[in-house]
Order: structure tokens, then C-alpha cells, then sequence
């Protein structure tokens, strides 16, 4: 008889195993696990997190890549990925796409928009639906990342879902927080305001080519003054804001060695580690109130104090204040 907790056991091994040794298949496989919410899944996926977290000995570049829609990111990526791996390197993208509030549903369509580098050999793409989650990413980037860095990964890109100024999430678990942004889309002198620009550590005028050259080197012009405006970041870090045109190739070698200039200096200067230790600080927070939100909405009681609730709530012999208080006095 197969005793089928040591086969579990077994396959446990085997795809921590390959996943140290670079296979995508397995990379593949345990990001499902950790995106999953079933409740062994789960913890299959807390231990193969685990094991790889003590095994791992690489220490990857983690990049976040924002903007709004249409600004070219997966073109971007794309042009940037491919520049990456003829240096050698290995890259991860990690792209986030929306999620229907309706369905519940996502396209995945990030590996078709990265037709040319879907193909490399020294690039994987892993696709994930954002859910509920808020700020850009989804609720398990952060576990996607570290698998991606035992699988050896020099570079990690993430590509968040474009919604604008809500997306700072992202800023939480990365080493280098990148905007793109368009000339002439009427947001230049929002420079100027607190939000995602203050996050960046480089502002990229995309689609800097044709007849948009002129509009990208005006555009240039007026973030370099919005950021002057700016206090000095806690990395010591001063961003810059470059024009790129990511389908022409030009200024992605400068994008790269800015981005190794910050490495150097926030390296040299402690702010790298710190960074790294706030982060996993954020991520224990989060997990945490995952984890809560999880087993709150998941408990039986919890599920028909609600039904109760809302059938109050429609004949008028409650509020929504009262009945939330209900609710979470049921729960704990």
C-alpha cells in the first residue's frame, strides 16, 4: 500500500529540488501552490517557501514598473528583458493583470504582448490576476519573488496592473520603483503633487520617438523641475527623468546603468539592507491580515451572522454600522 503522505513528502523534495536547480516547470507549479486557497495547498506552499528561503544564497535585483495604461510597459519590459539577457542575465517578469469585479476573471494576456521575449531562454514570465488585492500586485508577489530568486534569477521585474496613483503596493516590495510615464497626456504638472511620482527612483518618458521627440523632451523638462521640489530620499538617491522609446531600443543602456548607479550607492550606504528589512517587515503585516480576513470571512458563524445582517439591512431594522458590529463581535 502507498503510504501517500511520504509520496507528498517525496514530490515536496523533488520540486524544491528543481526549483534551486532553475526548472520554470517547478518554478511554475509552486507559484500556483502559494496563489491557491486551498488550505493544503497552503501549507505545501508554506513549506516549500520555507526550504527555499534557508537554501537560497542569491540575492536578486527587485524592480517594480508602473504606469497607467497604454504607456507601453510590456513593451517596455520587453525591450528591457531582452537588453538583460544579451548581458548574461537571468530575468523573472513577473506581470499582474486586473481582475473583473464582476467575473473575477483576468486576461493573462502579458506573454502575447512579450511575444519576442517569451521566447528567451534566460527570461521567464509569470502572469497573475490581481483579485482584490489593491496597489497594483497581487497578494502572493512577494512569495513569487522569492521563488523566483532560489531559481536563480539575477533580476526580478514586476509589472503592475497600470491604475495610476493608487499603485503603492509595489513600492513595499522592491529594490528600485520605476514610472513610466507619456508625454502630452495632460499629467506633467502633476509632478508637482504628493503620490506615486514621490516613490520613484527614475521617471521614464516612454514612446520617445517619431513626432512625439519634442512633446518627450518638453515632458522631460517639467518632472526634472517637479522633482527639484522634492526633499532628498532616505537613499540618497537623486531620480532623473529620461526619455526612452522602448519599440526603437534607444535609452534602455542608460535606464540600466542608472539603475546600477542606484545599486552602488544605496549599497554603499546601508539604505539597500535597511530597505530589505523594512520589506519583510511589510510582508509579515500583510500575511498577517490576510490570514485574518481569510479565516474571519471563512468561519460558519461568520458566514450566517451576515445573511442575518443583510436581511436586517433590507428591511430597514438596522444599519451598517450596527450590523458590521454585530458581525465582528460574532467572529472573534
Amino acid at each position: 500500500m502507498v503510504n501517500i503522505s511520504n509520496t507528498r513528502t517525496l514530490n515536496q523534495k523533488n520540486l524544491i529540488n528543481n526549483i534551486l536547480n532553475g526548472d520554470t516547470v517547478s518554478l511554475s507549479r509552486a507559484i500556483t501552490l502559494i496563489e491557491s486557497k486551498k488550505n493544503s495547498d497552503r501549507k505545501l506552499a508554506n513549506n516549500i517557501l520555507k526550504e527555499c528561503l534557508s537554501k537560497n544564497k542569491k540575492t536578486s535585483i527587485r524592480i517594480g514598473i508602473t504606469g497607467v495604461p497604454g504607456v507601453g510597459k510590456s513593451t517596455f519590459i520587453e525591450a528591457l528583458g531582452t537588453y538583460l539577457s544579451k548581458l548574461e542575465k537571468k530575468v523573472a517578469v513577473l506581470a499582474v493583470d486586473p481582475s473583473s469585479s464582476i467575473t473575477r476573471g483576468s486576461i493573462l494576456g502579458d506573454k502575447t504582448r512579450m511575444k519576442n521575449l517569451v521566447k528567451d531562454p534566460n527570461v521567464y514570465i509569470r502572469p497573475s490576476p490581481a483579485g482584490n488585492e489593491l496597489g497594483g500586485v497581487s497578494n502572493k508577489t512577494r512569495e513569487s519573488i522569492i521563488l523566483c530568486e532560489s531559481a536563480g534569477y539575477d533580476i526580478i521585474l514586476i509589472e503592475t496592473v497600470g491604475v495610476g496613483q493608487s499603485e503603492t503596493s509595489v513600492y513595499e516590495m522592491v529594490d528600485y520603483f520605476l514610472l513610466l510615464k507619456l508625454a502630452g497626456a495632460g499629467d506633467e504638472l502633476q509632478g508637482i503633487k504628493r503620490g506615486i511620482i514621490e516613490m520613484a527612483d527614475s521617471i521614464i518618458i516612454n514612446k520617445s520617438d517619431g513626432d512625439n521627440i519634442s512633446a518627450a523632451n518638453q515632458a522631460q523638462s517639467e518632472f526634472s523641475l517637479a522633482l527639484s521640489l522634492y526633499p532628498v530620499k532616505l537613499s540618497k538617491w537623486k531620480p532623473k527623468v529620461t526619455t526612452c522609446s522602448s519599440i526603437n531600443n534607444n535609452g534602455i543602456e542608460e535606464i540600466w546603468e542608472d539603475i546600477r548607479d542606484y545599486f552602488k550607492l544605496t549599497k554603499k550606504n546601508g539604505y539597500f539592507l535597511k530597505n530589505r528589512n523594512n520589506q519583510k517587515k511589510n510582508w509579515l503585516m500583510q500575511t498577517i491580515n490576510n490570514r485574518i480576513q481569510d479565516d474571519f470571512y471563512n468561519d460558519s458563524k461568520t458566514v450566517i451572522e451576515i445573511d442575518n445582517q443583510i436581511e436586517l439591512l433590507k428591511k430597514n431594522k438596522t444599519t451598517v454600522l450596527a450590523a458590521a458590529e454585530k458581525i465582528i463581535k460574532n467572529g472573534t
